[in-house]
Parts: structure tokens; sequence; C-alpha cells
């Protein structure tokens, strides 16, 4: 019988690492993924609909949207299934935090530094040689020399992951595998068996939710089925 949520549906995703009283686990796996100078010590969450300013445009719909309080902006999508010209996609994505940060008015486009996340329950790489479970992409020139350190895009391809437990070896692997595993535990493993893993499993547990969120992870579970399929 289950016992914790599925974290690639919209719900179980959002309930993990889109409200403000669980954000200290999204800060977590954040820092987990960004470097040193851009460790994020708090966030707020922003509007997750991030309207165009033209009526013609499309709209970004974004999972989770945060600014950590030195000012770098996340973008963090859990994506289920395989959608065409999803690298495209995500450039579109960025260019909403892009455009927020301008100031009408003021001609200084300095820039805070912008990440977009993809948790990918897919593999987007055609070529079997080419596949990575993760790809580190910013701006660089013809020598593999760093650009602009502004622009980042991080996309974890779930199903290239791997390890099993007893092959874990830092605190990412951990939260990868947490992710990727939570829906088909029946108890917190003893490699997991840490503060923050403890508190993303409680947050997790069927029984712990309210009749009206059980409905709503049950309706998110069924939309994800239908996707997947």
């Amino acid at each position: 019988m289950q016992i914790y949520i599925n974290p690639y549906t919209d719900f179980g995703f959002k309930k993990l690492f889109g409200e403000e009283a669980n954000k200290d686990l999204l800060i977590d796996f954040l820092n987990q993924l960004v470097p040193e100078h851009h460790q994020i010590k708090d966030l707020t969450f922003r509007n997750p609909e991030n309207l165009a300013d033209l009526p013609l445009e499309r709209n970004a719909i974004f999972d989770v949207h945060c600014e950590a309080v030195s000012g770098e902006r996340f973008i963090v999508e859990m994506q289920k299934a395989k959608v065409r010209y999803f690298k495209d996609r995500s450039l579109f994505y960025l260019t909403f935090p892009i455009r927020d940060q301008a100031q009408k008015g003021n001609r200084d486009f300095r820039l805070e530094p912008i990440y977009f996340i993809a948790i990918l329950d897919f593999e987007y790489d055609e070529e079997e040689e080419l596949r990575k479970f993760r790809r580190d992409v910013c701006l660089k020139d013809q020598d593999g020399d760093v650009f602009f350190d502004k622009l980042h895009f991080k996309f974890l391809q779930m199903p290239l992951f791997t390890k099993q437990a007893h092959e874990l070896e830092s605190h990412f692997d951990k939260w990868v595998y947490f992710l990727k595993n939570l829906e088909n535990l029946d108890h917190i493993p003893t490699i997991l068996n840490e503060p923050i893993f403890q508190k993303g499993c409680d947050i997790a547990e069927l029984s712990h939710l309210t009749p009206k969120q059980f409905d709503a992870y049950q309706r998110s579970l069924l939309e994800y089925a239908e996707v997947k399929n």
C-alpha cells in the first residue's frame, strides 16, 4: 500500500517544494545545485503564473518561481512527459525573470543571476552516447571559458539516475534518490535518516493529508497517469 505521495505529480511537487512552511526543503535542494557564491540563505515565492506584456504573447506557467534574499532568481520545473522543443521552451521561460528585473526609466541593465532547474521524468537526449543524467549549462566562448555567469540551466534526466541506496555518495545523490524513489518507499532508508529527509517524508505521508488534499492529490495522480500514457 502506498505510503508517500508521488513527487512527480503537480500536487506532490508543490507540496514538497512550493509551500512557505516547507521552503527549507527547497533551499536545501537548490543549494546542492548552485555554486558556493550563490548559496541560498532564505527565499520568497513569486507568482507562479508570469503573464506576458502583450495579449498575443503566451503565458509562462512555472511549478516554482522564487527569489533568494541575495537577489538570485530560480525557476524549478517538474516535467512529466517528453515535449517538443523542450530546450527552446526552457529558454523562453528564462526571458520572464529577465524582463521582470527591468525597471522602467532605469538604464541600469545589471541583472541578478537566474537559474532554470528542470527535473525531467524522461530522457530528452535522442542519441544514447550523448545522454547525461545532469547537465549544467551556461554561456561560454569558443575556448570553453565562461562568458556570462548570470544565466544557468540545470537539467536532471531522472531516468538516467540509477544509483541504489548503498551507492549514494553525496547529499545531492540523496536528494535525487529521495525524489525518484519516494512514491515506492515503505519506510525511511537508513541512508536518508537525516532531519531534512525526515521532514520531507513526514510532509509526503498520505495519512497526513486532509480529505480535501487527498482528493486533490488523487486528481493530480490521474492527470499524471494520463500525461505519461
